[in-house]
């Protein structure tokens, strides 16, 4: 014996509804408008690390390794998105090494698509994995 057609409908909005919960409990979670740190040590010479600042409107604070400026991040559940356009960063003074790093580092930042929380650390998911650990000022 079958569904009904109404007890059918009632499954499928439940299921939508349970997804659409399940998405804005993990966007909930994000944390939006904290200071994030990457888990790396300063290059030599330097105290500098990489810092992120996302806000809930999209717009995202970045320092890489030299460059600072504005990204737009995405979010959609457990998909992220982060555009940045390294050339409109403001540059710092620094070596040709570093320079290249940011350019690195600039592109594993646009690869990333999904995020995770571990304890007090965003975990952004690309094809390198980096681990923002929430400031503590």
């Amino acid at each position: 014996m079958g569904l009904s057609n109404g007890k059918r409908v009632s499954r499928y909005l439940a299921a939508g509804v349970a997804a659409m919960l399940a998405a804005t409990a993990a966007a909930a979670e994000f944390p939006f408008e904290r200071e994030l740190l990457l888990d790396a040590k300063p290059l030599p010479g330097s105290k500098r690390v990489p810092m992120l600042e996302i806000f809930r409107e999209g717009r995202a604070l970045i320092d890489l390794w030299c460059k600072s400026g504005d990204g737009r991040v995405e979010i959609s559940g457990d998909a992220i998105k982060i555009t940045i356009t390294i050339e409109a960063m403001k540059l710092e003074s620094c070596t040709p090494e570093r320079m290249e790093r940011d350019e690195a580092f600039a592109a594993a930042l646009a690869a990333v698509t999904q995020w995770r929380m571990d304890d007090d650390v965003l975990v952004l998911i690309g094809p390198t994995e980096l681990r923002y650990a929430l400031s503590s000022h």
